[in-house]
């Protein structure tokens, strides 16, 4: 395409899908840079053994302390992932009190996460005590925090948990999401990445394509993880589409 053919095309305001198609493939992104964004996203979440599989068969250079890094964590997400919140809080403590020390909304998402697996196994009476003795005093005049206890507490008012409202607390996904919190603030106080590069391309993703949106028609992707196109003049899928950045990262993690 000459420059004044290019130049004519970006003046346009709509795009089929043919005519976007091509231009997405005249975008050039090489395999290694790929490869660097999984495996960038595997040593932030902590997965140490796919991390170093995919560092070999993609024969990616990465610097050992890199990978050598994720040992402080792995052992912290498994516990959390196993639902023994204890043990991992005992475990971040012995690597850096200062995290949980400094950061006490996290310190009670851990605390709230010990009281939905003494729910989630059936022991009530401990589960009272638990939530008086241990996130009452935590509360103070936070509402934040008084509604996310009184959310937890709700669970007990089913016979059946799942009917609850808030079933959703007792969900692998729930356990996932508290886990990757914990990792990120481990990575903070090691001043390295909390962030995977994926997710901050993802809501890259979604704000250029809400800003462009305002400009010309063209194919808009409706739904990230299947990759689907659609064209449309209704603005209710940009909405749609940035609905899902919240719910990405828990999809993402319990894959």
């Amino acid at each position: 395409m000459s420059k004044a053919a290019s130049s004519s095309f970006f003046r346009r305001s709509s795009f089929n899908k043919q005519e976007w198609d091509q231009k997405l493939k005249e975008v050039k992104i090489s395999r290694s840079e790929l490869n660097e964004i999984v495996l960038n996203y595997l040593i932030v979440e902590g997965y140490e053994e796919a991390a170093q599989i995919f560092q070999q068969e993609s024969n990616l250079d990465n610097k050992p302390s890199t990978l050598c890094s994720i040992n402080e964590r792995v052992g912290i997400r498994k516990k959390m992932i196993n639902g023994d919140v204890a043990g991992a809080i005992e475990q971040v403590n012995d690597l850096n009190p200062n995290i949980l020390d400094s950061n006490p909304k996290l310190y009670f998402k851990l605390q709230q996460q010990q009281l939905i697996e003494l729910i989630r196994d059936g022991k009530i009476d401990e589960a009272l005590l638990f939530a008086q003795e241990e996130l009452a005093p935590l509360v103070g005049e936070n509402t934040e925090f008084l509604q996310e206890i009184e959310k937890t507490m709700s669970l007990l008012a089913f016979e059946n948990n799942e009917h609850s409202p808030f079933a959703n607390l007792l969900t692998n996904g729930q356990r996932q999401k508290t886990a990757s919190e914990l990792n990120s603030a481990i990575l903070s106080a090691q001043h390295e990445e909390t962030e995977p590069q994926l997710q901050k391309l993802l809501r890259k993703l979604i704000f250029g394509q809400n800003r462009l949106q305002e400009k010309v028609s063209y194919p808009k992707i409706v739904d990230i993880l299947k990759s689907e196109f659609e064209q449309t003049e209704s603005a209710s899928n940009s909405q749609n589409l940035s609905s899902q950045e919240d719910s990405l990262s828990d999809e993402m993690e319990e894959d």
